[in-house]
């Protein structure tokens, strides 16, 4: 069953009241995400709202045994929009490199779910695809046109600790440099953990205040029965279409000085110029590369884009992006195990950086550095790096989020803290109640 209804938003309610009544029709599902490029402008695949509630069928995988049993379920869907997650956790079945640290949050390595019904807003034009013979497009336009523009609850502050406090990260950069100089590694990407404990929260709430402080090309509201994310993400891990796959990693960091236009462009030229987001961008950029030759046809991978700066709301960044024309013996799992984990949030050599990760990180990552995406009927797919995010598990009351920064030799741990500080900027101001 598959019934799909295209309605011009000419006589749809004016944006963004639309996308917001959307919103709020899909978070009453127990499963469901949604997909916000708030906008951006791109040349690459996107679109602006692409939205999944409900489960019609799902696949959850564990261990690398279940790696065949994925292709077969993406196979069963062909011609169907499936969304899902990508964990950093997955680096065990992926990589065979054990989690050792208790997980709070509760989403599993990998999940994809077939929606009962799925909407797309691109181009004017809203569409509503309905997987399940219990929806009716028509019947799920009403619901969504009927549902109030609000309903944002109040949100009292809520004050997030440090898993280490900055004496202790600082000395933990410190041994990580003594790793490179050994080297043990050239690049390690070194993240930290702010939470609360029995702690209440409405997760719509919070992303909707997140996406209005922190409006990003690959923003979710993510959902699966008690885990929650709330992502207000500017990177993308990986896209593919066609046959060419494009990465977009970032490396490097500035803050704006939105209240001077002059200081701002100088903030962002002084980044383009920084020998150290250099170095760290580059490193990134050669290890996709050589990520992407071991799925790619011989001779097509190339750098699109060296050290692109981007401007959002809170920092100047700089991104790079790689792409090359996918193998046609390649599958899925083979595209995960040369890539996934991304290097922009693990480092170089990737597989003994994630070893050092284990050791010296005090939280598990969980979702947190993995990805969140779809793949479209076509085969076509797209996700985002989970990064500016905050996380939720309604069971147990715990609220976390996590950020990081690439440490190389030349890195000067108390810049690294300060950068780990502006990354949460939106995610603080939210979360402070004012």
């Amino acid at each position: 069953m598959h019934e799909s209804l295209n309605i011009s938003m000419d006589t749809f309610p004016a944006w963004p009241a639309g996308k917001i009544q959307l919103l709020n029709w899909l978070s009453r599902f127990s499963s469901c995400c949604f997909l916000d490029n708030h906008r951006y402008a791109s040349d690459k695949p996107n679109v602006e709202i692409l939205a999944g509630a409900g489960i019609v069928d799902s696949f959850t995988l564990l261990s690398h045994n279940d790696a065949g049993l994925l292709q077969a379920f993406l196979d069963k869907h062909k011609g169907k929009y499936i969304f899902g997650h990508l964990a950093y956790d997955l680096k065990e079945a992926l990589h065979q490199l054990p989690v050792t640290k208790p997980d709070s949050i509760g989403f599993v390595p990998l999940f994809f779910f077939v929606p009962e019904v799925c909407c797309l807003m691109q181009h004017n034009i809203l569409t509503i695809h309905c997987y399940h013979a219990k929806w009716k497009a028509a019947d799920v336009l009403a619901q969504i046109v009927e549902m109030p523009e609000a309903g944002e609850k109040n949100q009292p502050a809520v004050t997030l600790v440090p898993r280490m406090d900055r004496l202790a990260y600082l000395e933990k950069i410190e041994q990580l440099r003594a790793h490179i100089l050994r080297g043990d590694c050239y690049e390690i990407n070194y993240c930290q953990e702010f939470f609360a404990d029995k702690v209440t929260v409405d997760p719509l709430t919070l992303y909707k205040k997140l996406s209005e402080a922190s409006p990003n090309p690959f923003s979710c509201y993510y959902r699966n029965h008690h885990s929650y994310l709330l992502c207000a993400s500017p990177e993308r891990y990986i896209s593919r279409n066609g046959n060419r796959l494009i990465s977009q990693p970032i490396k490097g960091t500035s803050a704006r000085i939105k209240s001077d236009a002059a200081a701002d462009e100088a903030a962002k030229q002084a980044l383009h110029a920084s020998a150290k987001d250099r170095s760290e961008n580059v490193m990134v950029v050669d290890l996709v590369r050589n990520d992407f030759s071991r799925i790619c046809k011989e001779g097509t991978v190339q750098v699109d884009e060296l050290y692109g700066i981007y401007s959002y709301p809170q920092v100047h960044q700089m991104i790079s992006t790689i792409s090359g024309e996918q193998r046609d013996d390649v599958n899925f799992w083979e595209i995960l195990q040369a890539t996934f984990p991304m290097g922009s949030m693990t480092g170089a050599p990737k597989l003994r950086v994630m070893e050092l990760i284990e050791k010296y990180e005090l939280s598990r990552r969980g979702l947190f550095s993995g990805a969140v995406g779809y793949i479209a009927p076509n085969g076509d797919f797209d996700f985002n790096v989970v990064i500016r995010s905050l996380f939720y598990n309604e069971s147990n009351r715990y609220l976390s989020y996590q950020v990081g920064g690439g440490i190389t030799w030349y890195s000067n741990p108390e810049d690294e803290y300060e950068e780990c500080m502006l990354k949460a900027t939106a995610i603080k101001s939210i979360l402070s109640g004012k």
